[in-house]
C-alpha cells in the first residue's frame, strides 16, 4: 500500500485503496449471488422439489431425480466456463462478469414462476432442468471470474486474505438461502410450503441481481489484464502476433513454447475435495437428513446456517495463515483432518442426536468446504499464467464441479438406498480429500507469484 492510496504489484498497474474495495464488494456479491441461487436450488431439490416436481415415485426415487436436476446444471457450468473464460482471457474480466451475473439472476427469478407437475405435467420438470442449464451457463464463469479479478487486483502479501472473499461470498450466500429456507420451514404449514412457500426465494433473488449489474457497471479492470504483454489496444494477442513478438525478441518465448497440463491438473485435484465435499455435507445431507433419518427438514438447514456463520471467522484466517506459511502446508493439514474426521462425523449425523448432527455438520462445512475453498480461490489464480488464468481455472473449477459436486449426492443417494447405510457417504468424503491431498503434495508452492506472467507455474 503506497502513501497515496493505492496497491502496487510487481509489474501491476497501480489501484488505488477505493478501486479494491469495489473490485472486493463486486466479487462478494457477484459469488454470494451466485451462490445463494444455487443453494436455494439446492436445498430446494433436497427438500421440496421431489414433491413438486416428481410426485408420481417413491421419497427415495423423487429425491434422486430432484438430485439430477441440481447436477445437469453443472455441465452447463462447464460449457460457460469455456465459453466466458476465452472472452475473459481476450477481451477483459469487467465485460465477462457483468453477463455472467445478468444470466444467472434472471434464470434464478424464473424458476419462481414455474407451474408445478400438477399443473402441467412433464413440461414442469422440463422447463425446470433448462433454467437450471441456463443458470449454470452463466454461473460457469462467474467464480472464476471474481477469483481471477480479486487475486489479479490484491497486493501480494494479503493476496490470500482478499482473494478469500470471494469464498466469504460464497458463504454469505449459502446463509443467506439456508436462512431463507429455515425461516420458511418455520412459519409455513407443509401445504403453503409445498403451494406457494418455496417460490418466494427465487423471487427474492431478482433485487439483489439488479444491485449487482449496477456494480459491475463501474468496475474498472483488472490491473494485470491491464499489464499484459500480449494484449494491445484492450484484446490479448492471437497465437500468430504472439509468436511475432516472441521472433522479434521482445520476451514471450516461455508463455508461447510451455507445455501445459500440469498445473490444470493439479488445480482439478485441488478442487476435487472441496467440490466432492460441499456437494455431500451442503446438498445431498440435507436430503438425507429428512428422508433416510426422518428427522425435521429444519434440522439439516438450521446445522448449514450455523455453520455458514463460523464461516465468517474461519475463510479469512485460513486466508491470512495461507499468506503466513504458504498454500501447500494449509492444504496438506486440511485435508488430512477432513479424512480423519469423515467416518466419526457421519456417525454423529446418523446417531439421532440433533445437537450431535449439528456439530458434525458445522465442523465438515467449515474444515472440509469453507476453509478448503478459501485456499483454493488464491491457489488457482497463482497457478495459471495471465494469458489462460481465466479460462483454466474456470475450467478446473467446473470441471471438478462436474466430476465431484454434480455426481456426488447423486451416487451418494443412489449407494444409500442400496446398502440402508451411511457409511459410503463417510467413504466419499475420504476418497475426496484424499485426491486433493495428494495433488497438494506435487504442487509448486506459489504464494506471492508474480501474476503477470504469462506462463503457468508448473
Amino acid at each position: 500500500m503506497t502513501r497515496n492510496g493505492s496497491t502496487t504489484a510487481p509489474g501491476v498497474a497501480n489501484r488505488t485503496t477505493g478501486d479494491l474495495a469495489r473490485a472486493a464488494v463486486s466479487g462478494w456479491l457477484g459469488t454470494a449471488m451466485e451462490f445463494m441461487d444455487f443453494q436455494l436450488y439446492s436445498l430446494a431439490a433436497a427438500i421440496v422439489f421431489n414433491e413438486i416436481f416428481f410426485p408420481n415415485v417413491s421419497p427415495a426415487i423423487g429425491l434422486i431425480a430432484a438430485m439430477g436436476t441440481y447436477g445437469v446444471g453443472y455441465v452447463a457450468r462447464l460449457v460457460g466456463a469455456i465459453y466466458f473464460g476465452r472472452m475473459g482471457d481476450r477481451v477483459g474480466r469487467k465485460k465477462v462478469l457483468f453477463l455472467t451475473i445478468a444470466l444467472m439472476g434472471g434464470s434464478t427469478t424464473l424458476i419462481g414462476v414455474l407451474p408445478t407437475y400438477q399443473q402441467i405435467g412433464i413440461l414442469a420438470p422440463v422447463l425446470l432442468v433448462a433454467l437450471r442449464l441456463v443458470q449454470g451457463f452463466g454461473a460457469g464463469a462467474e467464480l472464476a471470474g471474481a477469483t481471477t479479478m480479486l487475486a489479479e487486483y490484491a497486493p501480494v502479501r494479503r493476496r490470500g486474505l482478499i482473494a478469500s472473499l470471494v469464498s466469504l461470498g460464497t458463504n454469505s450466500g449459502t446463509l443467506a438461502a439456508s436462512a431463507l429456507w429455515a425461516v420458511l420451514l418455520a412459519v409455513l404449514s407443509e401445504e403453503q410450503l409445498l403451494s406457494w412457500g418455496w417460490r418466494l426465494p427465487f423471487l427474492l433473488s431478482f433485487a439483489l441481481m439488479v444491485f449487482a449489474v449496477w456494480l459491475r457497471r463501474n468496475l474498472k479492470e483488472s490491473p494485470v489484464f491491464e499489464q499484459r504483454a500480449d494484449v494491445a489496444g484492450g484484446v490479448a494477442l492471437s497465437r500468430e502476433e504472439l509468436r511475432a513478438k516472441a521472433d522479434a525478441g521482445e520476451g514471450l518465448e516461455a508463455a508461447l513454447h510451455q507445455r501445459k497440463g500440469r498445473a490444470f491438473l493439479v488445480a482439478l485435484g485441488l478442487r476435487f475435495g472441496q467440490a466432492g465435499n460441499s456437494g455431500l455435507v451442503q446438498t445431498f445431507l440435507l436430503g438425507y437428513i429428512a428422508t433416510f433419518l426422518l428427522m425435521d427438514r429444519a434440522v439439516g438447514t438450521n446445522a448449514i446456517m450455523y455453520g455458514s456463520l463460523l464461516g465468517f471467522a474461519t475463510v479469512p484466517l485460513v486466508g491470512m495463515l495461507g499468506d503466513r506459511f504458504g498454500r501447500r502446508p494449509i492444504y496438506l493439514a486440511l485435508t488430512a483432518a477432513t479424512a480423519v474426521l469423515a467416518f466419526p462425523m457421519m456417525a454423529l449425523i446418523a446417531s439421532g442426536s440433533v445437537v450431535a448432527l449439528t456439530l458434525a455438520m458445522v465442523v465438515g462445512l467449515n474444515i472440509g468446504v469453507l476453509a478448503l475453498f478459501s485456499l483454493e480461490s488464491v491457489t488457482m489464480a497463482e497457478l495459471f499464467g495471465a494469458r489462460t488464468r481465466f479460462t483454466q481455472l474456470g475450467l478446473a473449477k467446473e470441471l471438478g464441479g462436474i466430476l465431484a459436486t454434480a455426481t456426488g449426492p447423486v451416487l451418494a443417494a443412489t449407494f444409500t438406498e442400496l446398502t440402508g447405510h451411511w457409511w459410503p457417504i463417510a467413504a466419499m468424503l475420504v476418497v475426496y480429500s484424499l485426491i486433493t491431498l495428494v495433488s497438494a503434495v506435487v504442487s509448486p508452492e506459489v504464494r506471492g507469484r508474480d501474476l503477470v506472467r504469462l506462463e503457468d507455474a508448473a
